[in-house]
């Protein structure tokens, strides 16, 4: 199954770029404890007048919940957005000293990192990348590369990268191009960490149906299909969003490093799909706050 147009790739995504540049003068002259007070009406705002959006985040939230999401629930997302963006603010330029981390998982990840061979870590957009790198970036002494599709994403980077986002050590690959793989695979040969968020897909890419909160959904074969071809190993990463400076950050084992070939690779990526689909599901249940794809994720326009 491949996709179409799908929204998130057509559309832009304007308004998180005129919130963070918001959120950047917010952090210049006012500082963190009125920027948050603004939140309230910032995320007021945005859920107003984005009406598509807030209906997928409506029936997203729905499903997580188990019952019918109400006007509260579709504010504590919007919010909890705002929030990770006024927060990346801060984390980008590596000012954590105020802010609670809980982090779970981290032996499990320098245990990969201790065998020399590098890993792939696969997210999803939910919660903070941010506290996800903030994390690495303590605990773990390697080089960390992280493949993005970066023409959605650049104008947003570009924001954070005005207030020294653009200092930090790690490599930005962008997907989609000829020598995404090998960068990457040179990274993992160093011994390194690759980052990739797993569950958004460019227009093209090969998808299959698996079933998330109840209902069929679409995601990306290629993470898995990367990994594979790579021989790499597998952890899943969390930054999730608990409160007002406080993220709890998890590491999972995923799966093992897998010898080169073909043989049986397409019923292995298959499996791991659906692996992956019932593990954020898992995570979106108990923190439903956190899921950041405000697109038509069960492409159900026309239903």
């Amino acid at each position: 199954m491949r996709t179409g147009a799908l929204e998130w790739v057509d559309a832009p995504e304007r308004g998180s770029v005129r919130l963070a540049r918001f959120m950047v003068w917010l952090v210049h002259t006012i500082g963190w404890w009125p920027g948050h007070a603004l939140l309230y009406p910032i995320a007021f705002y945005f859920m107003l007048f984005s009406p598509r959006q807030r209906r997928v985040a409506r029936r997203f939230l729905g499903r997580a919940l188990g019952r019918k999401a109400g006007f509260g629930d579709v504010f504590r997302l919007y919010f909890a957005f705002a929030s990770t963006i006024l927060d990346r603010a801060f984390l980008v330029t590596g000012r954590t000293g105020r802010y609670r981390i809980d982090v779970h998982g981290l032996d499990a990840l320098k245990a990969r990192i201790a065998e020399g061979h590098g890993c792939l870590l696969l997210g999803a957009h939910m919660g903070s990348f941010e506290a996800l790198r903030a994390v690495a970036d303590a605990g773990s002494p390697v080089e960390v590369a992280v493949l993005m599709h970066e023409a959605n994403a650049a104008r947003l980077k570009a924001v954070f990268d005005a207030l020294g986002g653009a200092k930090r050590q790690e490599v930005v690959i962008p997907l989609g191009t000829t020598d995404a793989m090998l960068r990457a695979r040179e990274v993992l040969e160093r011994g390194g960490l690759v980052g990739l968020l797993a569950d958004r897909a460019p227009r093209g890419e090969r998808m299959q149906p698996v079933s998330f909160l109840g209902q069929e959904a679409p995601l990306p074969t290629g993470p898995h299909v990367l990994a594979a071809v790579l021989g790499a190993p597998v952890m899943l990463a969390f930054g999730l969003w608990r409160g007002p400076r406080h993220y709890e950050v998890r590491f999972e084992p995923f799966a093992d490093a897998t010898p080169p070939g073909r043989a049986g690779r397409q019923a292995l990526v298959e499996e791991r799909v659906r692996r992956f689909a019932a593990r954020v599901e898992a995570v979106c249940r108990r923190h439903p706050y956190n899921w950041f794809n405000f697109y038509d994720f069960w492409q159900e326009r026309g239903r």
